[in-house]
């Protein structure tokens, strides 16, 4: 249900961008081809790495072991450094509309790699985005764009599990889904404004003092605390 209010937020500040994808998913069933059908022909292959890659890792239950507090901190140490990086080397000038096919293909792969615990999915799609020379807005643009499919489709997923499991859907979770769009929402029009004034340092120094803390409580560096995540 987090999901989904998250799913629904994305939906709603890029509305524009969602119509147009839809319009252009129709041409596409028509075998159409123009901007708008050839951006979500993009949006569905990129979408592809992840579906593979997570059904790959359901079914051999190493999904599970990688939600280790060990792997969440290195990996955000990793992926912020990387995240500096694309930012600040080389010209970035390419837009949404410069998009092709081989570097929609690994943005979409780099998404596949979000599915391991501390990637951060949008992170490592605008670092993919950055490196193949695209301006820090729209990478972020189509970051979020390329979500869409990949959020649904692992919301629908998780929702029939539940079904199957006999779980119900509670008061409690439809508020979540409520509160997490209106969060979500804020916060999706609080990065967009920022990348457009700021670089990506902010968003590596989080991701390093969230390790730290993550190593502090794992190591013991802080006395008196014990992280019961250890298990």
């Amino acid at each position: 249900m987090v999901h989904v209010g998250s799913l629904f937020a994305v939906i709603a500040y890029f509305w524009r961008d969602v119509l147009k994808l839809i319009g252009g998913g129709v041409d596409l069933l028509r075998f159409r081809m123009n901007d708008n059908s050839r951006m979500a022909l993009y949006i569905l292959i990129a979408t592809i790495p992840a579906v593979a890659f997570g059904l790959f890792l359901k079914s051999s239950g190493i999904g599970d072991s990688l939600r280790s507090v060990e792997i969440i901190a290195w990996n955000a140490v990793i992926f912020g450094i990387l995240l500096y990086v694309a930012d600040v080397v080389g010209n970035r000038l390419k837009r949404m509309e410069d998009m092709t096919l081989p570097p929609a293909v690994i943005i979409g792969i780099a998404q596949a790699v979000a599915l391991i615990p501390g990637t951060s999915r949008s992170g490592i799609t605008m670092t993919a985005a950055r490196f193949l020379g695209f301006d820090r807005p729209e990478a972020a643009r189509f970051s979020f764009l390329l979500g869409i499919p990949a959020i649904a489709g692992a919301g629908a997923f998780v929702t029939l599990d539940a079904i199957e499991a006999g779980t119900p859907i509670t008061s409690d979770a439809i508020w979540a889904a409520v509160l997490t769009f209106f969060a979500a929402l804020a916060a999706i029009a609080l990065l967009m404004a920022m990348v457009k004034r700021m670089s990506f340092l902010i968003f590596m120094i989080y991701r390093l003092a969230l390790a730290l803390v993550l190593f502090a409580l794992l190591y013991d560096w802080i006395p008196g605390f014990d992280l019961a995540l250890r298990a």
